[in-house]
């Protein structure tokens, strides 16, 4: 058993509210300069779509992510390309998306705000034109943007190419895409930080590496060339190229806010309290067997590679290992481990890429179906009940299993089943005034787990969403040569050929032992 320290994350989609604050957040800080505008390190996209960049999900065009080679020796490889041939094209590499998949066919634009300072007297209110940044053209006509499917714009139209309905056939996904209001949920995105990252396997120049001390992938700009194949490999498509600086850029989850113990400023900024952060312990040992895992059964082989933060047997190979208390005081109280693991409430978005992300969503309860008869309209959850059951939801199960289970309908139904047990054993002890727990009995769950639940996902504050520990240079990166970078692309340290390592640390006296 090898642990690795692992900064994880939980969106609560039920809660999303789609109004963008964390992307305003984001982009205030990190990307709101020439060459980064197209950026959107955090984005908002409503679904069903095709998302940002165009498509990102088909990794038929995109070539994302690892697929299986059905060799022990080299179970993974990368679906993009194999190393030599990376090597034999870094100057041609088609399987990225272009500008035009991003933005528009006119490249990115602004708009010419200047008019609206030193326009003349006139009738009208005057506008701002869009104006290319690249060109300087004025009145060009944009078709394309970060947001543009929002709020279910446009869904007939570009639903037709969500990879999410190709569980359907074609009667089923034109009937959801007919109406706008069939359904229609928030997907929040930022990089995945993932346990087995695409992203650093196919760095030629090793400059996208995962730091050791908290999982987060990060690009070295000084090493960076260019190149683009993490934009390739990336399945999400969350690294970007700045054209301005020729270099590599992607969401560092904010790690000089993490270092001194705050969340990232797209989690602190949310008014719909959906994100929850905190560090979990990951089974090195077992990260490509959550990669390589059967389709159906990769949600239950990833939650089995996290380590139980209050096992003794995982405390004292922590220790030895040389991770401080501060981490693990963190991970024993960080809300990550029982939403995934322990009450089974969340999941990883398309697991089927095999990257073994760290980033984790509790599925949405959608509103309930609606019926119109002769009585007229009402709800289809039935006159004896004012909550639903999962043949009522709008949102179709084969849609989240295809997003959140790599098809597996079973693991969706379990997630979802337990929000509904919580809900209707909280109306049993409001309304009813008598506990129902039979209802979470049925679906696994103990009475002290429900009201863990509710508390975690309705009621808690800042310091129970947000476990953040505080970086201690002096107790790690000073002391061990294995906490500066971690692994990257094409060096030894290759997250499928990383060998069991020694970690040194510091004894009662003061000094460094192995």
């Amino acid at each position: 058993m090898q642990i690795v320290q692992q900064m994880a994350m939980v969106f609560n989609m039920d809660k999303c509210l789609g109004c963008n604050t964390c992307t305003v957040a984001c982009k205030n800080i990190w990307t709101n300069r020439e060459g980064a505008k197209y950026m959107f390190w955090n984005n908002v996209e409503t679904k069903p779509g095709i998302g940002y960049p165009k498509e990102w999900e088909n990794q038929d065009e995109w070539k994302g992510g690892w697929v299986l080679t059905g060799k022990k020796s080299s179970p993974l490889k990368l679906r993009v390309a194999p190393k030599w041939l990376e090597l034999a094209n870094l100057f041609y590499n088609p399987d990225q998306p272009e500008m035009k998949d991003y933005v528009s066919d006119v490249g990115t634009y602004t708009f010419t705000y200047e008019d609206l300072h030193s326009a003349k007297e006139m009738k009208q209110q005057p506008v701002a034109r869009p104006k290319s940044e690249i060109t300087g053209e004025e009145n060009i006509k944009p078709n394309w943007g970060v947001n543009w499917e929002d709020n279910a714009a446009g869904t007939n139209v570009t639903g037709q190419w969500d990879v999410n309905f190709d569980s359907m056939n074609q009667q089923e996904k034109d009937a959801y895409l007919q109406y706008q209001d069939s359904f229609m949920i928030y997907l929040p995105r930022i990089c995945n930080h993932c346990a087995n990252p695409a992203c650093v396997g196919a760095c030629p120049s090793g400059a996208a590496h995962k730091r050791e001390e908290d999982g987060v992938v990060l690009i070295d700009q000084d090493r960076c060339r260019g190149w683009r194949y993490c934009v390739s490999a990336c399945p999400y498509k969350k690294p970007y190229y700045n054209w301005r600086s020729g270099k590599m850029e992607k969401c560092l989850l904010c790690y000089p806010r993490l270092e001194t113990g705050q969340p990232p400023a797209c989690f602190h900024s949310c008014p719909g309290k959906i994100r929850y952060m905190g560090p979990i312990l990951v089974d090195q040992d077992r990260v490509v067997e959550a990669a390589t895992a059967d389709e159906k059964d990769l949600v239950a082989v990833h939650r089995s590679i996290l380590l139980d933060p209050n096992d003794p047997e995982v405390i004292a190979q922590a220790k030895k290992q040389g991770i401080g208390e501060t981490f693990m005081e963190a991970a024993q109280k960080s809300p990550i481990y029982p939403m995934f693991v322990k009450w089974e409430i969340a999941l990883p978005l398309h697991p089927e890429f095999r990257t073994v992300p760290s980033l984790f969503y509790i599925p949405p309860e959608s509103p309930v179906a609606s019926v119109l008869d002769d009585n007229g309209l009402h709800s289809a959850a039935g006159e004896n009940s004012v909550l639903p059951t999962l043949e009522n939801f709008r949102v179709p199960i084969k849609y989240l299993a295809s997003l959140f289970s790599a098809g597996n309908i079973s693991e969706v139904e379990n997630t979802l089943l337990k929000q509904l047990a919580v809900r209707k054993y909280r109306r049993s002890v409001r309304v009813e005034g008598k506990p129902d727990l039979e209802i979470l009995k049925a679906v696994g769950l103990t009475e002290q787990d429900a009201i863990d639940i509710h508390r975690l996902l309705a009621l808690a504050f800042l310091d129970e969403r947000f476990i953040v520990p505080t970086t201690h240079r002096e107790l790690d990166r000073d002391t061990s040569p294995f906490m500066e970078r971690g692994f990257a692309g094409f060096d030894k340290m290759n997250p499928l050929k990383m060998k069991r390592r020694e970690y040194m640390h510091i004894d009662e006296q003061g000094d460094q032992v192995i």
